[in-house]
């Protein structure tokens, strides 16, 4: 489904720096069954999240999230929140990067036990500690790939996407997850923060989530 995605969002990109109007485009499953229209969402996204410019790289990696939130099943707030937090959480690329100043000066900034690697973020939602390598690996069932070379969370685009977003879901990284904050009587976007990093820039990515969820409702 990402290639028939890629390809769709391609000509997207393609119709639109020809100052066109993408139309008559099959959507991909995610998005036929939120009722969206994928050119309507990124045109939403690039002005209202993006400053009025989006890269394909961009596309792509929100590509990537949307069809591992397709995948399980998340709801249009969900979805929002976890695109609000990849925002946030890779300044702004929407691909994963790995966590600036590799660490130093934190108590995972060391070369750790498995094989010398230094567990700094890396990812979407920046995945730190050897323990949350190891979970990951575990979760997402890569038989000790991820063990070996902790720089698949950079390197592989659907399992940083997968990890973003089971660990947000199931609650890996702080034990709330995302039925904690936005489920049939709440929608939370600022306390939801806890899911990934206690309080820290709550506010902010809130804001981003709505203007997600707006897109997606376009």
């Amino acid at each position: 489904m990402i290639n028939l995605q890629v390809r769709i969002l391609n000509l997207y990109l393609e119709r639109s720096a020809a100052c066109s109007k993408a139309s008559a485009i099959q959507r991909p499953s995610f998005l036929l069954e939120q009722s969206m229209d994928p050119s309507k969402f990124f045109d939403a996204v690039r002005s209202t999240v993006f400053n009025g410019k989006l890269s394909q790289a961009q596309v792509n990696g929100m590509n990537a999230l949307l069809s591992e939130c397709d995948a399980q099943t998340l709801t249009p707030s969900m979805t929002a929140y976890v695109l609000a937090t990849a925002f946030h959480e890779t300044a702004q690329t929407m691909q994963p990067i790995a966590e600036y100043g590799k660490g130093k000066g934190r108590p995972y900034g060391k070369p750790g036990h498995n094989g010398g690697q230094i567990p700094y973020g890396r990812g979407f939602v920046q995945t730190t500690g050897d323990t949350n390598y190891e979970r990951t690996d575990r979760e997402l069932a890569l038989d000790g790939r991820l063990i070996t070379d902790y720089d698949l969370l950079l390197t592989d685009i659907e399992i940083a996407a997968r990890a973003a977003v089971e660990g947000m879901k199931e609650g890996w990284y702080t034990g709330k997850k995302l039925s904690d904050y936005f489920n049939a009587k709440i929608t939370d976007y600022v306390n939801a923060r806890k899911i990934i990093n206690g309080t820290d820039k709550a506010a902010l990515i809130a804001g981003y989530a709505k203007k997600f969820f707006s897109a997606l409702a376009a």
